[in-house]
């Protein structure tokens, strides 16, 4: 399948919402992964994504305007030993609190739905980079609505090609309600440095919905990692 220009499908939709990108650098030596938020509410556009131990979680930027915690503040990334996770919800520390009990990421899945967001049942995201020998493998997973039922969708990638990506983001585009994502996650190209790739992704997102971005570059030999976060407020 022929890789897109993430940059192109970003500057087309101006409210994909939350995604996902996980792949290899053009380089070859790096894992890569992305998350961004954006909002349409007060309550979602007042966040900011902040460090936490070598994860990342949404915290309010103004606490005073923070109306409803529920599904807006949560672990965004966490690392277990080789593991990184990123998911777009609490489903982040029910990936690792399972998967340290032996379970596996489809799995501990398997115990969560989409989003009581009614109407738009907004889907959960999850991705998963796994290292071991000096290579690595990654996965995708989308939960979302489809009449009473939930929907569970599960993409797994073992070693990537250099400047090779999948996208995932949890809607469609802007509606009301909002439609949800549909399809495989589409395969994108990854390109340049850890800063040119934060600062295209930073610059293809909507300027008024976008709210935070994060990108990891992880070295897949030595483990060692390069971390961007870029908010819109702060």
């Amino acid at each position: 399948m022929k890789k897109q220009n993430i940059s192109e499908i970003l500057q087309a939709n101006a409210y994909p919402g939350r995604g996902i990108i996980l792949g290899r650098s053009a380089d070859g030596n790096s894992a890569v992964a992305a998350y961004f938020i954006m909002g349409r509410s007060e309550n979602s556009r007042n966040r900011v994504f902040a460090e936490s131990g070598e994860g990342i979680r949404t915290k309010a930027f103004d606490e005073a305007k923070m109306t409803d915690p529920s599904l807006v503040i949560y672990n965004c990334v966490r690392v277990m030993g080789n593991k990184t996770i990123v998911t777009n919800g609490d489903q982040t520390d029910t990936i690792c609190e399972l998967m340290d009990r032996q379970q596996t990421f489809e799995q501990a899945l398997r115990t969560r739905e989409y989003e009581p967001d009614a109407p738009n049942f907004t889907p959960r995201i999850s991705g998963i980079m796994h290292f071991t020998d000096s290579n690595f493998n990654f996965a995708l997973s989308i939960l979302k609505k489809d009449n009473e039922a939930c929907l569970r969708y599960n993409f797994a990638y073992s070693n990537p090609s250099a400047g090779f990506g999948r996208f995932i983001h949890t809607y469609k585009t802007d509606g009301e309600p909002l439609p949800s994502f549909e399809g495989e996650p589409v395969p994108v190209e990854i390109a340049g440095s850890i800063d040119e790739f934060t600062n295209m992704l930073w610059s293809a997102l909507n300027d008024e919905n976008k709210v935070s971005l994060w990108t990891r570059f992880i070295d897949i030999k030595t483990g060692k990692y390069e971390s961007r976060i870029v908010n819109k407020h702060g």
